[in-house]
């Protein structure tokens, strides 16, 4: 089959690219945050004798701001188009790109335009949750990208890497997608999941990289001085609808031996002098025998850190007694994911979450003195406008029970998820640079009044003026029935550099950096 990619004669020299961060002017949400993702691809191809070069636009770019001219109202974080290329070396063999978030394509598009114009015989690779949910758009979409890695992408990048310089033919890659000679659309099958997750190398952190952040305050959640991210787990066995990890990761789950977490911790600990941890995981804590074998072992080894779950954790696992020894550990901030105080909504989502119980573990992480972030999300497809008052009284109920943050987003149907193929099936999602950047505007800019919904009964406005109104409530039910965490946000945003107890005072911190940048 003629794939129309010329066979490498040697080892291919290869780049890992990371483009900017895309949001709106007046967005609330800028999250910097290291690339683990590429650090793993990195590290693997490290480990079979390729050299890897890491290019990521946003962590040598931070702080750099540039309007989009073809797209009123967005701006880019980080290097420039022309910035990013003269970084990758002029003998490059294959390029690979982290396409993680849809709301980000448009710039990804350019920026490999861009790449193909500079390096024309570069095989040009591109990876991630957009890339896995709409292969064939992102091939047609944009003519520059040769390959696509669809799902877990350590094993498969590799095996592409053999492949070129072997000059073997596409075909015998699983997990990657390609036009043929004929412009043809070919989708290899589907390569299994790493099973064996300890003998996955870890991430490849490159000289100076992580400084970067460190020095401008960047961190996932809240953050201290030297945050280091950590994944202890691949996968998530739940298959939420609005949720596109079962198609990245399928539903295979499989945590890590806690003496291997433990040996990197104890590495970042020798090498950085970290002072926290941050578990990037989608959903780390789901054994309670897993966690209190961790806990104990964090604890024997005498590792006094502080560490977090920002990205959102299940509460099966999370009773009195795993809480009290989380706390014990350092842990000081959990961010659980109930997603709706309507049980019918949950049902709908297949969310497998009793509220009870979730409640009660937020109650209980609060006693335990644990800053706890809740996040929920209003508008999907076929709620009603009784259950979203349900998941708002919910939310409330929290705040006023003593939840640090309760965070309501509008739903956004990201393409791989369920709920985006049931709509895109019934004709009401046409792709397009539009509704990719609405993506990103939809849960990062509370000012818009019109962001994208789908929701039959309730249109935009009145979901933009249910968000808003609920988050000024919660913040005001929070710092009045608290009034401690007034003189608490007060000395975290303007007195310290670094300190920050809640996800509001890191992106307000951040947000008046922005201000005050601007106006020098």
């Amino acid at each position: 089959m003629d794939t129309g990619l010329t066979p490498r004669a040697s080892t291919p020299r290869v780049a890992l690219v990371r483009g900017p961060i895309v949001s709106t002017a007046r967005s609330v949400n800028n999250e910097a945050t290291p690339c683990i993702g590429l650090a793993y691809v990195s590290a693997y191809a490290r480990a079979h004798g390729y050299a890897p070069t890491i290019v990521d636009a946003i962590g040598e770019g931070l702080g750099r701001y540039r309007p989009l001219p073809a797209h009123p109202g967005y701006v880019c974080q980080g290097l420039t188009v022309e910035d990013v290329l003269a970084r990758i070396p002029r003998d490059t063999d294959v390029i690979g790109f982290s396409a993680m978030f849809s709301g980000e394509w448009p710039v990804q598009r350019e920026l490999m335009t861009a790449t193909r114009r500079e390096f024309p015989k570069a095989v040009i690779v591109a990876g991630g949750e957009h890339i896995t949910a709409l292969p064939e758009y992102s091939l047609r979409d944009c003519p520059a990208l040769d390959v696509c890695v669809r799902g877990e992408g350590e094993h498969v990048f590799y095996e592409l890497l053999e492949c070129l310089r072997e000059g073997r033919d596409l075909a015998a890659v699983n997990g990657i997608a390609y036009l043929d000679g004929d412009g043809g659309f070919r989708a290899n099958d589907h390569t299994e999941r790493i099973r064996e997750v300890d003998r996955i190398p870890w991430p490849d952190w490159q000289e100076g990289y992580l400084e970067k952040f460190w020095a401008a305050g960047k961190s996932y959640g809240i953050a201290s001085e030297r945050d280091m991210p950590l994944l202890v787990s691949r996968g998530c066995p739940y298959q939420c609808t609005f949720c596109s990890s079962p198609q990245m990761w399928t539903t295979l789950y499989r945590l890590r031996d806690p003496d291997d977490v433990i040996a990197e911790i104890e590495h970042y600990r020798t090498r950085y002098a970290i002072t926290s941890l941050q578990l990037y995981d989608l959903t780390a804590i789901t054994k309670k025998s897993w966690t209190v074998e961790f806990a104990n072992k964090l604890l024997a080894r005498g590792i006094d850190l502080k560490w977090s779950l920002p990205s959102g954790t299940r509460s099966e696992a999370l009773d009195h007694e795993t809480l009290s020894l989380l706390k014990q550990t350092g842990c000081n901030y959990l961010v659980y994911a109930p997603e709706s105080g309507a049980p019918e909504t949950l049902r709908r989502i297949k969310k497998k979450i009793q509220l009870p119980r979730i409640t009660a573990s937020i109650l209980e992480a609060k006693r335990q003195g644990i800053v706890v972030r809740t996040n929920l999300i209003i508008g999907f497809p076929h709620e009603t406008r009784r259950e979203v008052f349900q998941t708002i009284r919910y939310g409330l109920m929290l705040a006023a029970r003593g939840a640090d943050e309760v965070s309501i987003n509008i739903f956004s149907p990201y393409p791989g998820s369920a709920l985006y193929r049931e709509l895109a099936e019934a004709g009401k999602i046409q792709l397009g640079d539009r509704y990719f950047l609405q993506l990103t505007s939809l849960n990062s800019d509370y000012t818009r009044t019109n962001p994208l919904t789908f929701n039959p009964v309730m249109g935009p406005r009145e979901l933009a003026i249910y968000r808003i109104s609920f988050m000024l409530l919660n913040y005001l039910v929070g710092y009045v029935l608290y009034p401690a965490r007034i003189w608490r946000t007060i000395r975290n945003v303007l007195m310290s550099r670094h300190a920050a107890a809640t996800v509001f005072e890191h992106r307000l911190k951040d947000a008046l950096r922005r201000k005050v940048r601007a106006t020098v």
